[in-house]
């Protein structure tokens, strides 16, 4: 028995010398490299990104770990040290962060990792908005134009075009503001198509604007004053017409009207009708010529209390000579 247990304790420590012989002779691995595969650490949603990781040196087989903010997300195991590959896909903004990973092999605390990667995702610019706060201008002034992308990581280049061909050294945003350039309009040639395109570092997708086109101010700002103006002189005309009516047209009208009824009833100026009652009639004498005189008859009303007759009025015509004098006329009772 006892010598049973000596080759048991023999046989353990035989191996056990073997294991460090064996452990002296692997290498330790050097620290891994891990790197995108095709360089870009700006990502987009939907994306694909490899990431290659492995040591330049050391005693395989290596296994390698992938992590993403100190949680492990894949391992692949190398019996040489050929790279590991790790592919991801971008699905939202939590895809993107620091990565590292760790390289092993068996080697007790011959753990290593790697610099921290950091990926950012990168949107794309959206269709910018060319506009300006005056879309009228003038010869010899100048205009404004803005272009502003709502969408898009910064920074953004903007570059503004007039009729295809660049006018400006491009504008580098850092901040999510329009990009303003002055414009002076010297000509009508000046008054061409403007668009504006936007873009970031993702370069392989800009966006072009809108067009605008300014306007000459002077065409417009003519016509306006000459419709005010003919607008007035027709309502002028229009008050002067309706005035014309109501002091000239209408009384004129009414006068006529008067001297119709008055010819067609058979009165004149100088004659006046009174009720038909008792009458007393007198002649006063009106000399006209030194040959003839007429007299002027006047009637005045006398009521008979005792009878309730109606008399005939008269008018005479009395032709005085020799200075003689005409009484008072009587109607016939």
């Amino acid at each position: 028995m006892f010598f049973f247990t000596f080759l048991l304790f023999s046989y353990s420590q035989t191996s056990q010398q073997i294991q460090n012989a064996t452990a002296d002779c692997r290498e330790i691995l050097s620290n891994p490299v891990l790197a995108p595969l095709h360089g870009a650490l700006e990502v987009v949603m939907k994306q694909n990104v490899s990431l290659s990781c492995h040591s330049d040196s050391g005693s395989p087989p290596v296994r390698y770990t992938l992590f993403k903010h100190s949680q492990k997300v894949s391992a692949i195991n190398r019996t040489d040290l050929t790279p590991a590959l790790f592919n991801l896909t971008i699905n939202s903004a939590s895809d993107v962060g620091e990565y590292k990973c760790k390289a092993e092999n068996g080697i007790p605390s011959g753990e290593k990792y790697s610099r921290i990667l950091n990926f950012t995702l990168q949107e794309p610019v959206s269709k910018p908005v060319l506009s300006s706060p005056n879309s009228q201008a003038k010869k010899g002034q100048n205009g404004t134009l803005s272009c502003l992308s709502e969408k898009g990581s910064l920074p953004i280049t903007y570059t503004f075009f007039k009729d295809g061909q660049s006018i400006q050294p491009p504008v580098k945003m850092q901040k999510r503001e329009a990009a303003v350039i002055s414009v002076l309009i010297e000509s009508s040639s000046d008054f061409g198509m403007y668009k504006c395109k936007a873009e970031n570092r993702l370069r392989k997708n800009p966006k072009y604007s809108n067009s605008f086109n300014f306007t000459l101010a002077e065409e417009r700002s003519n016509s306006q004053p000459l419709i005010i103006s003919l607008g007035l002189i027709l309502l002028l005309l229009a008050i002067g017409f309706a005035l014309a009516i109501l002091f000239f047209v209408i009384p004129s009208y009414k006068a006529k009207k008067f001297t119709s009824t008055r010819h067609s009833t058979g009165l004149t100026s100088t004659e006046k009708v009174e009720e038909p009652e008792d009458y007393v009639t007198y002649a006063e004498i009106e000399p006209v010529q030194p040959e003839e005189e007429y007299v002027n008859v006047s009637a005045i009303r006398r009521a008979d209390e005792q009878e309730n007759r109606a008399y005939a009025t008269i008018y005479s015509k009395v032709l005085i000579r020799d200075g003689a004098q005409a009484g008072p006329l009587h109607s016939p009772e």
